[in-house]
């Protein structure tokens, strides 16, 4: 049986922390997106992508940083492709904590500039996350710095659960999420709140077809890594499982399924279309899993998380003109 690594207390601890900073986002559904899935579903939309920081992981920042003694004397560092980053400095700038961001050559300039703008110290170094995770690691042992791992935390985990604490209150008729999975933060707080609240509330996962070692493994049932993340959805750019999310995933997920670039493009398009509001390419995974999992979720409830609205200008020229 798998150890959990959080619990539903963990994560209304975590709510009741970041509260007061974060207002909940909105749960809609629209009418011609449920035309355009089919199948009778009725997609429930959770819009993470109007958080302060445009992203659902402002919520794993300031349930870490609220907790008493991290990183107060010394600082954090994390290592990001952009959200987790940007979520740690907006935390750091609201409680006066110093924050070290690493950063791949090669990252989303905007969100480095937004990270920079909070006031965050920014490191450019790495050819990916996973080797950018190595900076970070070096660092915290050579300042003594305090570790933010974007996944592997249990603090990280309470706080992305807290997303779905929200949802289930808006949508208390949900009968599924479709969730798109970089190290799997996200679907691990949704599958600890809804095994406790909502045990019938089955969670699938979507990860990007070109960083594909998670889905590997979970259909493997062990671990993988890989050499390559390629893919534009930086938030899914991933190369391998993570210690403490990997074995929850893999006892609690009802089904795992890969997206290409070109259907994440297009889910994101959508998005647009019907609810006209703007997304980044692991941002638009869920809805582009859903075509995958339809006859699973015919007639369904099914909710899907829009984790974050930063993408880049240039990427988004290349989606809108069917580049991808």
């Amino acid at each position: 049986m798998t150890t959990w690594p959080v619990t539903l207390e963990d994560v209304r601890a975590a709510q009741a922390r970041i509260a007061p900073l974060l207002p909940p986002t909105p749960a809609r559904s629209y009418a011609e997106l449920d035309e355009r899935v089919g199948s009778g579903i009725r997609v429930v939309v959770k819009h993470e992508n109007f958080q302060r920081t445009g992203s659902f992981k402002v919520r794993n920042g300031l349930a870490l940083a609220t907790l008493p003694g991290t990183g107060e004397q010394s600082g954090l560092v994390a290592a990001t492709r952009g959200n987790h980053g940007l979520g740690l400095a907006f935390a750091g700038h609201a409680l006066g904590r110093p924050v070290t961001i690493v950063v791949p050559h090669g990252n989303n300039p905007e969100k480095n500039a937004c990270m920079r703008a909070y006031g965050a110290r920014l490191i450019e170094e790495g050819r990916d996350y996973d080797e950018a995770v190595e900076v970070m690691q070096r660092l915290a042992a050579a300042q003594g710095l305090a570790v933010a791992h974007s996944t592997n935390d249990p603090r990280v985990i309470a706080g992305a659960g807290t997303l779905t604490l929200e949802l289930l209150d808006q949508a208390p008729d949900l009968e599924a999420l479709v969730i798109g999975v970089g190290g799997g933060s996200q679907a691990v707080g949704a599958l600890t709140v809804c095994r406790a609240l909502a045990p019938k509330v089955a969670v699938y996962a979507v990860q990007a077809a070109g960083a594909a070692a998670i889905h590997d493994a979970w259909h493997a049932g062990r671990p993988v890594s890989v050499e390559r993340a390629d893919t534009f959805a930086d938030g899914l750019a991933t190369r391998r499982t993570y210690e403490l999310t990997f074995p929850a995933l893999r006892e609690g997920l009802a089904g795992f399924v890969t997206v290409t670039d070109a259907e994440l493009a297009e889910a994101l398009r959508w998005l647009l279309a019907t609810t006209h509001t703007l997304v980044e390419g692991a941002g638009a995974a869920g809805l582009a899993g859903l075509p995958k999992l339809r006859d699973r979720l015919a007639g369904k409830v099914v909710g899907i998380v829009l984790s974050g609205a930063n993408i880049d200008r240039e990427t988004l020229r290349r989606v809108l003109a069917g580049e991808l």
